[in-house]
Parts: C-alpha cells; sequence; structure tokens
C-alpha cells in the first residue's frame, strides 16, 4: 500500500467536508451554525455529538471523542490514516497514485486487521469474477442470481458471487498470490482437515456483508443444493472485522435512503433486501435471519428512529420475532409493522408487483405494533378469560419498554379503550412492570449540549493535595495553546535596555519563533508528554520552514493530537485561561494581546519548572542525612538561587506569584 503524498493529503483534508462524512453514519440535524446527533460511539438518548462545519471538526459530549472526518473514520470504522484518507479520496472522485503490489517486507508491516481486510476484499473480487468469467460460476452461480430475478446491474451493485467447485480453489489462488493461510482460516474463508485446506464455501453462491462505509466484513453463502442435511446458509465466524450484532445486511447501501425516508424497512434475509432495492425501495435492510442485537438497532438509529418490520404471513416466524421489537420500543423507536399476503415474502412480493404498487401497498398496510401484536396475540382467545389476562399483561409488558412518557400514557389508554378497562388498571400493571426492571436503568442522563458549540475539555475539581499539579499543567497548557493556534502570527519585539541601545527598532518575529528559541536557550522540556510532543512538531516545523497551526495539526495521524487540537479550537477556550482564572486579570479578544499573552505565558512556563524544582528540592531536604553536608549546602544554594530567578519572574509580570 504506497504513501499518499502530503500535497494529495492536503487536497483530501481541503476536499472533504465533514458534515457530508459524518452524515453518512449519523442522522444529523441543523443546530444553529453547527449540526448535532446521537453519537455513535455510545448509547445516548439525547443527542450530545456536534459538528462545526466552519472548523470542520466534532465532538463528542458523551465519550470526550473529537476531530476530523479523518480521525471520525478511523475511529468509528477502525480505519489506519491511510485507509481513512483513502475512503475520503474514494468518496471525493481524488486520484491517487497508483497502487503498486506490495512487497514482502510491506506485507509484514500491515496490521492484522489490515491483512484481513485486504483478504476480504480480495476475495469478493474472486467471487464476482468466478461468477462472470469461469464456465461453472456462469453455469450456476450466475444462472441462479438470473432465475432469482436479479438484473446484472443488481448483481454488481451488491458484489454477488460464486466460489467455485473445481477449477482451481478460491484458497489455493490466493496461497499463490501471497495471502496467509492463517488469515484465511481466521476469516473462515479456509478450513483444513487431516492437513488437507478447502474452501468452506465451495460450491455456493456468495452475498459478501458490508459495513457502512462498504469494507467487506465477511461473507454469506447459499448452498445450491437440494439435500436437506446441507446447510441452507453458511456464514463467515466472527472476526476482529466482523461482530455479527453491530453488523446490517445492506446498511451501506440502504443508509441514504433511510435518512432521506426518514424511516428503515426491516427484512429477515439477503435476497428479500436485494429484491426490495431492485424494485426501487432502496431503505431497507436484514438482521440475516437472526435476533435482532441492541448493536443493529443502535445502528439503525444513527439515521432514523422510525423503523417498520416487514412479515410475511408465518404466525409462528412473527410471535418469534416479538423479543426482537420490544428491544426496538426500549431504545426508544416508533416501530410499525406490514404484513404481505398469505404466501408472499418481501423478496416474491417485490417481483411480482410494479414498484409504484410496492411503495402504495407498505404505504397503506403499516400498522403500529403495539396494535399488530395485540391482533396477533388476541386470535384464539376470545372465550377466555386467563388467556386474556395473560395477553394484557404482556401488551403492557412491551408498553413499559418504552422510555417517553407521554407515548406510554397514549398506548395504555388505547389499551384501555379496546379492552374495556380502566386506564389505572393498566398503569397500575405497568408501574408494576417498571419498578421490576428498574435495576436495569442503562446509562447515565447526557451532559447538556449548548446550542453553539464549545469545545472547551471538561475537567473534574482538583483532589486536595493537587492543585500544585493542576497548576503546572494549565501553565503549560496556555504555552501549547499559543503554539497551536496563533504560532504563525508575528509579534514585535522590544528592544531590550532602549537606552542603552537608542537605534535599535522593534522586530517582528512569530509567535513560535519566541517561545522555542526561549525555550531552547533554557534547555526547557514540557512534563506533559503530549504537549512535549506537540512541542518537538513545532520546533521541527520552524526547522524545515513549516508552521504547525491548527490545521495542519488536524492532518496529523496522531489521533491524542487530532483529539486535543479540537478541544482547544473553542471559542470560549480563551488565551492565558490561567492568568484570567486564577488571578482575575481581564483580557480582550486574544489576538489583540498576542504579544503580552505570550510574554506572560513564557513566564508562566518558566515559573512552574522552578517550582517543580524547588518542589523536588524540599522533598530531597527532607530525605537528606547528617553525613551529607556538602550536598546539603549544594541543594539550599540551588534553591536560594530558584527563588531569585521566581522573584524576579514576579517583578517582570508585575505581581506576586506564590
Amino acid at each position: 500500500m504506497s504513501r499518499i503524498p502530503s500535497h494529495i493529503i492536503d487536497e483530501i483534508m481541503n476536499t472533504a467536508r465533514i458534515e457530508e462524512v459524518i452524515g453518512e453514519y449519523v442522522q444529523l440535524k441543523k443546530s444553529g451554525s453547527n449540526y448535532k446527533g446521537l453519537s455513535p460511539f455510545t448509547e445516548e438518548r439525547t443527542p450530545s455529538f456536534m459538528v462545526s462545519p466552519a472548523k470542520q471538526i466534532f465532538k463528542c459530549f458523551s465519550t470526550g471523542k473529537g476531530g476530523t472526518a479523518v480521525s471520525f473514520l478511523m475511529e468509528l470504522e477502525q480505519f489506519s490514516y491511510p485507509e481513512a484518507l483513502r475512503w475520503l479520496a474514494e468518496r471525493y472522485n481524488i486520484q491517487l497514485p497508483e497502487e503498486k503490489p506490495l512487497t514482502q517486507e510491506e506485507q509484514e508491516e500491515l496490521s492484522e486487521r489490515e491483512s484481513l481486510q485486504i483478504i476480504n476484499s480480495y476475495a469478493r473480487d474472486f467471487f464476482a469474477d468466478t461468477i462472470k468469467t469461469s464456465s461453472e460460476g456462469k453455469t450456476i452461480g450466475f444462472s441462479y442470481f438470473k432465475e432469482r430475478g436479479f438484473t446484472e446491474a443488481t448483481i454488481d451493485k451488491f458484489q454477488l458471487g460464486y466460489c467455485p467447485r473445481s477449477e482451481k480453489s478460491f484458497t489455493e489462488t490466493a496461497i499463490e498470490k501471497g495471502y496467509k493461510q492463517k488469515y484465511l482460516e481466521q476469516l473462515g474463508l479456509t478450513k483444513t482437515s487431516n492437513d488437507r485446506r478447502f474452501d468452506f464455501f465451495s460450491g455456493r453462491v456468495m452475498f459478501p456483508i458490508h459495513s457502512v462505509s462498504g469494507k467487506v466484513l465477511g461473507f454469506g453463502g447459499r448452498t445450491l443444493q437440494t439435500d436437506k442435511k446441507v446447510a441452507k446458509y453458511f456464514n463467515s465466524p466472527e472476526s476482529v472485522l466482523y461482530d455479527k450484532s453491530k453488523v446490517l445486511y445492506g446498511i451501506y447501501y440502504a443508509k441514504s435512503e433511510v435518512i432521506k425516508q426518514d424511516n428503515c424497512f426491516l427484512v429477515e434475509g439477503y435476497t428479500d433486501v436485494i429484491s426490495m432495492a431492485q424494485a426501487g425501495v432502496e431503505n431497507v435492510v436484514s438482521s440475516s435471519g437472526t435476533s435482532l442485537t441492541k448493536g443493529q438497532i443502535k445502528l439503525i438509529q444513527r439515521y432514523t428512529q422510525n423503523i417498520t418490520v416487514l412479515y410475511d404471513s408465518d404466525a409462528a416466524g412473527i410471535k418469534a420475532s416479538f423479543r426482537g421489537i420490544d428491544l426496538l420500543l426500549e431504545e426508544g423507536m416508533s416501530v410499525k409493522v406490514c404484513l404481505f399476503p398469505e404466501g408472499e415474502d418481501p423478496d416474491s412480493f417485490a417481483k411480482s408487483v410494479s414498484t409504484d404498487e410496492l411503495k402504495k401497498y407498505l404505504d397503506k398496510n403499516q400498522k403500529d405494533f403495539v396494535g399488530f401484536k395485540t391482533d396477533v396475540l388476541l386470535k384464539g382467545t376470545e372465550n377466555d378469560p386467563i388467556q386474556r389476562a395473560s395477553l394484557i399483561k404482556e401488551i403492557v409488558g412491551s408498553i413499559a419498554l418504552i422510555p417517553d412518557a407521554i407515548t406510554r400514557s397514549v398506548y395504555i389508554k388505547q389499551t384501555a379503550t379496546q379492552f374495556d378497562l380502566t386506564e389505572q388498571t393498566l398503569l397500575t400493571e405497568l408501574n408494576k412492570v417498571r419498578r421490576k426492571h428498574q435495576n436495569d436503568t442503562r446509562g447515565i442522563p447526557n451532559p447538556s449540549v449548548e446550542e453553539e458549540m464549545d469545545f472547551t475539555p471538561k475537567k473534574s475539581a482538583p483532589q486536595p493535595g493537587e492543585h500544585k499539579k493542576r497548576d503546572f499543567y494549565d501553565q503549560e497548557l496556555d504555552l501549547i495553546r499559543i503554539l497551536v493556534l496563533y504560532g504563525s502570527r508575528a509579534i514585535e519585539i522590544e528592544v531590550e535596555n532602549p537606552d542603552e541601545n537608542p537605534d535599535e527598532d522593534p522586530v517582528d518575529e512569530s509567535a513560535a519563533e519566541l517561545i522555542i528559541s526561549q525555550l531552547e536557550r533554557d534547555d526547557l522540556a514540557f512534563h506533559n508528554p503530549l504537549f512535549q510532543k506537540i512541542y518537538e512538531l513545532c520546533q521541527q516545523g520552524l526547522k524545515d520552514n513549516i508552521f504547525y497551526e491548527a490545521a495542519r495539526f488536524l492532518r496529523n495521524e496522531d489521533p491524542e493530537i487530532v483529539n486535543f487540537v479540537t478541544d482547544i479550537l473553542s471559542p470560549r477556550h480563551e488565551l492565558s485561561r490561567q492568568w484570567l482564572n486564577t488571578y482575575k486579570i481581564e483580557t480582550t479578544e486574544e489576538i489583540h494581546k498576542l504579544a503580552q499573552a505570550v510574554k506572560e505565558s513564557l513566564y508562566a512556563f518558566k515559573n512552574s519548572v522552578i517550582m517543580r524544582r524547588i518542589q523536588e528540592i524540599q522533598e530531597e531536604l527532607k530525605e537528606i542525612g547528617n553525613d551529607e553536608s556538602e550536598k546539603l549546602v549544594g541543594l539550599i544554594k540551588e534553591q536560594m538561587s530558584l527563588e531569585k530567578i521566581k522573584s524576579a519572574f514576579a517583578h517582570q509580570l508585575g505581581r506576586i506569584i506564590v
């Protein structure tokens, strides 16, 4: 995987729009000049996730994560830095240098995750190519999909394929290409038995399972044999790429339409998704034949709070799915149900009617889930009071899961009317159920999110005895902020001893040059490892005639640096915050007092270094022995010298520093 040149990285970062990128993963709503939505990193019901188009950054107040479009993809999709850049380049049609085959050394350097991803991509291409180029693939695989009514365009879109039984196997071809057998086995593509290796999906048509960004996570393989003893579907095992509890088949193709329609259709199988999409209903996903999980629900909630579950007429299957749908209610989703005619399922029905007829049917036959569940369970209980009582308790149990009190109240009223009961009777039962589930209450209230973004790092109150450590941190933070935000700004340096040098004029120097030269002269470093890392980048930048400011730091590969810079980009995170908070000094707009702020921050930083050393000396003096008089004298002299320097700093700043 060849390295991306810096000028192309700049083009990618300048072209990508963070609100568009994140909008493919999260349903964003306008909030002043910014956007907000539910965090994709945690479970929440109140939006705490903010996106700033002006700054091209995001901030998640629930988790503290923040950064650029690149760091968002790295965090959510677990991309490497180059992978995130390549994804954005493809998204914005930016031409990248031609890929060269990986050398053996480059393959060794790849992370396990990257290696697995490359193999999955190769497998997808192999299966898709087989269906069109090999005689077995065309005769068996391609013919099967055509018989199912899928067009060639649909086959290409969903990257459908075939794993051959004869000719050259996938496994042997992959190993010849240099892919490691241990990774092929880890992905479930290859199996071994009695020292013989073979294709796990041999003789099956293949359905690639994609992430939200389109990466192949795994595969579903359907047998074409009629033997009942052979499992109809094989699926990839879970791996570092594939966690089936957090994946929905078709989400990559559906997400944009889900946002547009503000609704998601949920079906059971792969072919249901494909047939519905081919028929023109594209906001459809599948749980791949498994019960819904909270992880899958969370994935849907990134895009919409509304879901419609599509059922065939199998009563047993409908009842079996109720637990999963109760989870939808518990997560606060608005749930509707649509039942297809007798003998039809989403796949068959979508093929039997026109696009217009399909959409009209779905629109007309959607029913509220609580009412639907009542109707299903009510059948056969007309003359059995015990069964009816049990049914009512089950309905109330579903209503009790709904987090919104008003919605619960509406359902209780509706159910009381339907069963000719008092609302109070149902409320008593509902409260009993909710009390029972009290210990299962999840999470804590989200922090309030202001209409305008405040990226100020949230800090807890210092513990007793830690206030000095807090001061050291704040003084280092103040100086590093200036380097990041204003490093290239020119400030006027006054002539030292103007009476002795009357002919010398003030000189202009950048804030970064002044700070770095001062710290280098005194051989000083930052105590905080992250700040030292940023400082060293600024040092190197000056040597290379590059000023490292916020925009350049936001392009850094280190997520810790990007997250920190995102935090300090708040307009309310003012310069010389330590001075403002601790010493009550009034400041005007920071840029107009930059020279003064640089001087104060430098003195404060140097003072913190001296204070730290004085503390160390005091601790050493406590431990010193009676026979170490020479060391004692040396330490006392050093402390006295440091106290003088500290007093000089206080004089320079015009106040006493304690």
